[in-house]
């Protein structure tokens, strides 16, 4: 059987439909799970059925998130935020936490894992940060690495791609800031940017900044392998 991976949809403010790119539904797929494409869940109990069938947790990129969840105000720069799409995947990031159950985040999903964990981001990195940043936003194909970035030997995200230095692709204006104490970052941009955390205390619980699932389109191997030992672990 294989392994049931629940995917975090979007949706655009009129909330009139979900959406998740077949990119996703291909790196999971490609990798041996079984994707299932999840709606928002607002009630405790729909939390705890959907964690209790699903074997893992895989956490997609969308638009910003709502800073009230770490107690900031909003950001002039801040970007589209759909509450219920907070609501619903913090209620289960922090479910998957407590059955320590496997958990992919990337870019907003990486951000979303780290505030349920209870850290904290930059609303806009090039207005927040002051400092020269690399270019986050990248105008190349999503395919392209178009920077490299710096993993801690040891750590979750070394073990999986067995590489202290790659290149990754990106397209973000928010970062993670600050993580909880049981939480690490295990990645970072040579500007200073994270790039990924990880959890301390729980088997697999990983952000990823950057969009791995449109490298895995091209074959990228470090992406590919992220994918086969995230459904491995979820197994």
């Amino acid at each position: 059987m294989k392994p049931l991976i629940g995917i975090t949809s979007s949706m655009e403010i009129d909330q009139s439909h979900y959406a998740v790119t077949n990119r996703n539904v291909k790196a999971i797929s490609r990798a041996g799970g079984m994707p299932v494409m999840l709606p928002y869940f607002l009630e405790e109990e729909d939390v705890d059925q959907m964690a209790n069938q699903i074997d893992g947790l895989y956490a997609t990129g969308g638009y910003d998130i709502d800073p009230t969840l770490f107690k900031e105000e909003p950001h002039p720069n801040l970007g589209t935020i759909i509450p219920a799409r907070d609501q619903s995947e913090i209620a289960l990031m922090n479910k998957f936490l407590e059955m320590d159950k496997p958990i992919l985040g990337v870019c907003r999903g990486a951000q979303t894992l780290n505030i349920a964990a209870g850290g904290d981001m930059y609303q806009d990195i090039y207005t927040q940060i002051n400092q020269v940043l690399l270019q986050h936003s990248q105008k190349a194909p999503l395919d392209h690495g178009s920077h490299f970035i710096y993993v801690q030997k040891g750590s979750l995200l070394h073990q999986l791609t067995g590489s202290e230095k790659f290149r990754v692709n990106s397209l973000h204006h928010q970062a993670n800031r600050d993580v909880s104490d049981y939480f690490e970052i295990s990645a970072k941009a040579n500007d200073g940017i994270v790039e990924a955390v990880e959890s301390k205390e729980h088997s697999f619980a990983l952000g990823l900044q950057w969009h791995p699932e449109s490298m895995a389109a091209s074959g990228d191997i470090i992406s590919l392998q992220i994918y086969e030992r995230f459904i491995a672990a979820c197994k």
